[in-house]
């Protein structure tokens, strides 16, 4: 089976921030609306997604942030079976994960798994599923 039986289209893409306040500003002032938040154990909000269409992006506090162009730090693949695209990646022998496990966060409602590959220009792909 297939890889691509397995995704639905792109479900976020990832940029890194050092100033969450002044992302969140520019991309609302765009039309993008804010579709879930991140808190730490403060209750500081530390990541946001928003949204404009069908177009999402998770923006999230983080001290690596580049603040140049190209500074995008993952493209997030949805899927509807995130063990078997896991399988299938495995199996295949032709790419190189960022980590050798599907990792679990309580984002969204049910929470989501993930994992990541690596690129040929060292572009990080995520396969994600959102718990339903």
């Amino acid at each position: 089976m297939a890889i691509s039986t397995h995704l639905t289209g792109i479900q976020h893409i990832g940029i890194p921030t050092k100033d969450l306040d002044a992302t969140t500003v520019f991309f609302t002032s765009l039309g993008f609306e804010s579709r879930h938040e991140v808190k730490n154990a403060d209750g500081e909000v530390v990541c946001k997604f928003l949204g404009l269409g069908n177009m999402v992006i998770e923006t999230y506090v983080s001290p690596a942030a580049t603040g140049v162009p190209g500074a995008i730090d993952h493209i997030t693949l949805d899927t509807t079976d995130v063990e078997a695209v896991y399988k299938e990646v495995k199996a295949s022998g032709q790419y190189t994960l960022e980590e050798d496990k599907i990792t679990f966060l309580p984002f969204w409602e049910k929470g989501c798994k993930f994992f990541k590959v690596i690129g040929p220009n060292a572009e990080i792909v995520e396969f994600c599923e959102i718990i339903k």
